[in-house]
């Protein structure tokens, strides 16, 4: 059965038949009726309170006994990753990087998921998991090269099992799920984790690794964070059914966590890395949270979505609902929050001077390698390049 097949096909419209907008809202009217939201795994509220039920028995157990000091850390590993982010966003402004993608509102699904992991596990990234990095150990400063075009990465991949960004849009949930079958062949019990986005859940490479690893039975976790925004596309225009329910046509199990919830997001990752290293086959998990900032710096958000929609996820902010479990609960005092915006002020301007002390680009470096042997019309192209950039420095001298 087809994806589309779940839903039931509409008439066509005779031509010159108006009524775009009434069609639209019906359909949006549709998908929001009361009672038919699929079930979020949620440990800890956006107030801050700690919740059991029947949906979350399952995972509950895998975080049963978390220590204040390990909360402690959560909470940490957030705001020094959102500091870090907020100092990139600040830096490509001033003209110090040539882009940046912001992870702002996605920590937790971050966080959880990558302190979920062990040291032998693998993940392969996309280019927005500035908070798994983080977990992986990654010097936030190595991140940076490659958004100011200095290198390709700045990282052995091998030295933390953490792959270099992937900008081509899902294919690294391939690149995952041949690794994973490696893995498996080796007899290895580690497991491997892909990211990626709402946005890339439509590409032909998703739904290809996710036939491969079903078949191979390898041990891969997909982890989709829906953010609700392909750039300005919304979840709703990309598929007809929830993204976690998908697995289910490939034969694995899908999950749907609430991904501003750091505590859920650790749970639901170490049970489908569980599953994994089992032997028992891949997991979808769909971390449902929202994208609170820009695509990228290059994207105006504004454009295409309301601020009221921005408004109603920020009183679900993941870092607040945490701090208001830990005061609740007395695990940290004030003393605690003091030292860390300390760090986290000390970590900002760490980074701003490693990114300021990095060359600059070497703009020529675009023509190299680009054939074995070389090739006339890039020698052409090169030397256009060249006397461009030498008629600025001719404007300048004639000034």
């Amino acid at each position: 059965m087809t994806v589309e097949s779940t839903a039931p096909r509409k008439p066509r419209r005779s031509a010159g038949t108006t009524g775009t907008k009434s069609t639209a809202g019906k359909r949006a009217t549709a998908r929001k009726s009361p009672g038919t939201e699929p079930e979020l795994v949620q440990l800890l509220t956006p107030e801050g309170e700690r919740v059991q039920n029947a949906g979350t028995a399952a995972y509950d157990k895998y975080v049963a006994d978390i220590t204040p000091d390990e909360l402690r850390g959560l909470y940490r590993d957030m705001v020094l990753t959102r500091r870090f982010d907020a100092e990139a966003t600040s830096l490509q402004r001033q003209g110090e990087l040539g882009l940046w993608a912001s992870l702002l509102g996605q920590e937790a699904a971050q966080i959880g998921s990558g302190r979920a992991l062990r040291d032998d596990d693998y993940v392969f990234p996309t280019y927005r998991e500035h908070g798994v990095a983080w977990c992986r150990g990654v010097d936030p400063t190595n991140l940076l090269g490659m958004f100011r075009g200095v290198n390709n990465g700045g990282w052995d991949p091998n030295g933390n099992n953490f792959h270099l960004y992937t900008i081509v849009i899902g294919s690294q949930t391939l690149h995952a799920t041949g690794y994973a079958m490696g893995v498996a062949k080796d007899g290895a019990d580690s497991a491997v984790i892909a990211y990626f986005g709402d946005g890339a859940s439509s590409q032909g490479d998703v739904a290809e690794a996710f036939t491969f690893s079903a078949v191979y039975n390898a041990p891969v976790v997909f982890f989709c964070q829906n953010n609700q925004w392909a750039i300005s596309e919304p979840t709703e225009r990309q598929t007809r059914v929830p993204l976690y329910q998908r697995a289910q046509g490939f034969g694995f199990p899908g999950v749907r966590v609430d991904g501003n919830d750091v505590l859920a997001s650790l749970a639901v990752t170490r049970w489908a890395l569980e599953r994994a290293r089992n032997g028992e086959g891949p997991t979808l998990v769909e971390a449902y949270t929202y994208r609170m900032g820009a695509h990228t710096t290059s994207d105006d958000p504004t454009k295409y979505r309301a601020d009221e929609e921005r408004e109603a996820w920020e009183a679900k902010d993941p870092i607040l609902r945490l701090r208001r479990f830990l005061e609740a609960s007395n695990h940290a005092d004030e003393g605690f929050f003091a030292e860390l915006e300390a760090e986290s002020e000390a970590l900002g301007r760490r980074v701003r001077e490693a990114v300021r002390a990095m060359p600059d680009p070497d703009h020529f470096a675009i023509f190299e390698h680009a054939y074995a042997d070389g090739h006339a019309l890039v020698d052409e192209e090169r030397a256009q390049f060249a006397a461009y950039q030498a008629s600025f420095a001719d404007a300048e001298g004639g000034n």
